[in-house]
């Protein structure tokens, strides 16, 4: 019997890490105030940073911090001192790319694990050795593999490596994610950080010859999103990510809301312990995770490489916008004394809606709002004000870290 692989979510936030682990995850990623590759995510402060690392080590959790940029000179003293602090808190590893920035890692905090960020173009099992002779514990394969080729390296690797896969969320049009969109069109660098997604823009054709003259690289009057993927979906196959030897399973979205990693952590976590427990149940819950994943936003979905080159029916050539289910209205931080959710508002309702309440366990309950307090205990009769702090009055009394939401 295969091991169980490592559920692996993002956290953009602390709200982010505490519904990661919540709903199912076994470890998270986040970034801290530099030298990740999300620098538009909220990220950590070294005070949160400590505080998450302590969280998850108490719920026997793993947290790993991503330093995954390709370095310039002026970035390499800050990296040192970044290390020096990421020390004393103990993450459970680094993700690193820049072979500048591992060997600063190996000095510095030798006793923290690196693994090597799918940015570094991990395509076969030499490189895994390699990494592995220089003192990595993990490689994050790059995305354009398909299943067989991520077998033939997990069973060629040194046995005691850790092999990570992306099996869900945003897919980049460039190798690895390694894209020179960004800083040519914009001059923010994707590789330090600061990607303004290109990819996903509307564009058309110009001749050199009449500029300001415009034409659709497709018969479309709105142009065409040439670079647009659909998002990746691996849920229906978790026997074969399994039979691949995966060890961790990577959701990506460091950028997305805690709804977002609620119901991917949820959905994995059951189509992964089904799966384990049995494989009839695994296959006879189907249904139930394709319409519970439908719950996050997401741009249709895709296999990706997983069983070969992707054709054109991989992409979206006529929108960028995300499809959304469910709307977020935010996330029950404790009960007060009136029996009360006590929720900071994402999302505006209003007294007498429907409502649905989503549970770690697996359920969602359709419940009616009978009211909206303030902080003051004074009534109001809709929540408009994003992040306001609200005591929440239902029909049936949520319980801590439920998540709140709306249907579409």
């Amino acid at each position: 019997m295969k091991k169980k692989p490592e559920l692996l979510l993002p956290a953009g936030s602390p709200e982010n890490l505490k519904t990661a682990f919540a709903f199912g995850a076994d470890a998270v990623y986040l970034g801290g105030e530099a030298f990740g590759l999300r620098a538009k995510a909220k990220n950590f402060s070294p005070s949160e940073m400590d505080e998450c690392i302590r969280y998850a080590h108490e719920r026997s959790k793993k947290v790993y911090v991503t330093a995954n940029i390709f370095a310039h000179n002026a970035d390499l003293e800050g990296v040192r001192d970044y290390f020096k602090e990421l020390k004393n808190m103990r993450p459970d590893a680094l993700i690193i790319s820049d072979p500048g920035v591992f060997s600063i890692a190996r000095e510095v905090c030798p006793e923290i694990d690196i693994h090597i960020s799918t940015q570094a173009n991990n395509t076969n099992y030499r490189t895994c050795r390699f990494w592995y002779d220089a003192g990595a514990k993990r490689v994050i394969s790059a995305r354009e593999l398909s299943l067989e080729e991520l077998k033939t390296m997990k069973e060629k690797m040194p046995a005691d490596m850790e092999l990570e896969t992306f099996v869900h969320g945003s897919m980049c049009i460039s190798y690895s994610g390694r894209c020179l969109l960004s800083n040519f069109l914009t001059g923010r660098d994707a590789n330090r950080g600061a990607c303004t997604h290109p990819c996903r823009w509307n564009y058309t054709l110009m001749e050199e010859s009449r500029p300001g003259e415009f034409f659709p690289v497709f018969e479309n009057e709105r142009g065409t999103y040439i670079f647009n993927s659909k998002d990746l979906c691996m849920i229906g196959h978790i026997p074969e990510l399994v039979g691949a030897g995966i060890d961790s399973f990577k959701i990506e979205g460091r950028m997305k809301n805690a709804l977002y990693t609620a119901v991917a952590a949820r959905t994995y976590r059951k189509a992964i312990d089904d799966w384990f427990e049995d494989p009839e149940l695994y296959r006879k819950n189907m249904s139930w995770y394709l319409e519970q994943i439908a719950g996050c936003t997401y741009r249709e979905y895709t296999t990706g490489f997983f069983f070969g080159k992707p054709s054109e029916e991989a992409q979206i050539y006529n929108e960028s916008t995300y499809k959304k289910e469910a709307v977020y209205l935010g996330i029950v931080r404790e009960i007060d004394p009136d029996r009360r959710a006590v929720v900071e508002q994402k999302n505006k309702f209003c007294v007498g809606d429907r409502i649905e309440v989503m549970k770690p366990s697996g359920e969602n309950r359709s419940v009616r709002v009978t009211g909206i307090f303030d902080e003051e205990g004074m009534p109001q009769a809709s929540a408009p004000h994003a992040k306001q702090i609200l005591h929440v009055e239902m029909e049936e009394i949520p319980e801590v870290m439920d998540i709140l939401r709306a249907p579409v």
